[in-house]
């Protein structure tokens, strides 16, 4: 298990610079790697994430609780081959672009449970809550359909906390401790798909 890259993001209009102030959205989804494999260069990791990365709406994405988005890099297969499919398009997503700051491999939903450790480079996170995607998620893939196919799929990706500060760079191993095993990235998931919340996830 590996950190594959480290990506960050500025705030934006989601639709546009064009976009009408009545009507103006704003996100920080469109992240950029700053790190990876082919050049490592080191991070500064603070308890609110990634140094210079920002959030538009911190109720929903950032703070403590939600400090760092984690995303396994085995779900771009995924998502290149349905964005192609009905976009029309020949999708080849680079790491960020589900808005993660963290691209891991190794590691998936059904294998981490809230309350888990994560050592990453020497620094220690805390795993948190599954990713809940919205309409500018849609927005971000270019497909309306993409928040209902994120929960369908459960490539949902989880939110981590940080418990202890400081620098790493893409290429850092990670080291899994289990907690209480109490619930799993995946069940959340599959509660939320079964559940009420979903009802207006995608409207």
């Amino acid at each position: 298990m590996r950190l594959l890259s480290i990506s960050c993001g500025k705030v934006a209009p989601l639709f546009g610079e064009h976009q009408s102030n009545e009507k103006a959205v704003t996100s920080a989804i469109r992240k950029r790697s700053i790190s990876d494999l082919s050049n490592p260069s080191p991070v500064v990791i603070t308890n609110l994430g990634v140094k210079d990365d920002e959030q538009a709406d911190r109720s929903v994405h950032g703070g403590i609780e939600k400090a760092i988005y984690t995303y396994p890099a085995e779900h771009y297969a995924f998502w290149n081959e349905l964005l192609t499919r009905e976009t029309k398009k020949t999708v080849a997503l680079q790491y960020g672009a589900i808005g993660e700051n963290f691209t891991i491999e190794g590691l998936l939903e059904s294998q981490v449970y809230v309350g888990d450790t994560l050592i990453i480079g020497g620094l220690e996170f805390s795993v948190v809550k599954l990713r809940e995607p919205c309409f500018k998620f849609n927005a971000a893939m270019g497909y309306k359909g993409a928040a209902k196919a994120m929960l369908q799929s459960g490539c949902s990706g989880w939110y981590l906390r940080v418990h202890q500060e400081g620098v790493i760079a893409a290429g850092a191993e990670i080291k899994h401790i289990h907690g209480s095993k109490k619930i799993s990235i995946a069940a959340q998931n599959a509660a939320l798909l079964n559940g009420s919340h979903q009802k207006n996830l995608w409207e």
